[in-house]
């Protein structure tokens, strides 16, 4: 954390943060205090894993969710709507929400954790008829995401290759807690259905670029600084 320029102080309140959440528990290795993660957040970070690092692939099809909560599960029904919008999915309208079909499993997971008694329907699959351009338009906020693609392009665009391998973790670091939470705002966009330009195909070209270069150099330097190969592979 201090190649990332961040005070111990902090690194160890945001370290706290996790495990209260769930994500990592305290774990001593030879009278040293040390962290490792909680086996049940490993099914959400395998899934942030998938989204982040997975192929950029253009929705063709798409599925719609339906819900109607009743007014005493307000709270439910707000929870749901910040869910689907940080999964990335369009709001259609109040309660009708749609969202590339490659996304279903993670709406049905969601829908169930949330819903309960809840009126929710999910139509899986839908082909799209009329100006697919002018719905996306609606139900996304197309300028706010070509703006976080476009703001990953101008930082990392012209970075030169780092002189040794602690820079090399510093800037994939960086560039990695800024790209990952691209997939979710533009969770496939078709790029035919976009306005003229659009920069999701460039931005996701020069994240792969990135990774080839930094990746393992990033890890090794992780190696040199943590020491045991077991602690290496379990922070990879």
């Amino acid at each position: 954390m201090g190649d990332l320029g961040i005070p111990a102080a902090t690194a160890r309140s945001s370290l706290a943060r996790l495990c209260s959440r769930g994500v990592l528990r305290r774990e001593p290795r030879d009278g040293v205090a040390g962290y490792a993660l909680e086996p049940a957040a490993v099914p959400m970070l395998e899934r942030g894993d998938d989204r982040i690092f997975g192929e950029r692939v253009e929705a063709t099809a798409w599925c719609l969710l339906s819900f109607s909560f009743p007014e005493r599960r307000r709270g439910s029904r707000d929870r749901l709507r910040r869910r689907l919008s940080a999964l990335g999915c369009g709001t259609v309208a109040d309660g009708l929400w749609i969202a590339p079909a490659a996304l279903e499993d993670e709406l049905a997971a969601t829908a169930h954790d949330i819903a309960g008694e809840a009126d929710v329907v999910l139509f899986a699959d839908a082909a799209p008829r009329g100006d697919l351009a002018a719905g996306l338009a609606r139900w996304y906020d197309l300028e706010a995401i070509r703006r976080v693609h476009e703001s990953f392009l101008a930082r990392f665009g012209g970075e030169a290759a780092p002189a040794d391998d602690a820079q090399a973790f510093a800037l994939w670091i960086r560039a990695l807690d800024e790209w990952r939470v691209i997939p979710y705002r533009d969770p496939g966009l078709p790029s035919a259905e976009l306005p003229v330009g659009w920069p999701g195909a460039d931005s996701a070209v020069l994240f792969r670029r990135l990774r080839e270069r930094l990746e393992d150099r990033a890890v090794a330097h992780v190696a040199a600084v943590a020491g045991p190969a077991r602690t290496v592979a379990a922070a990879r």
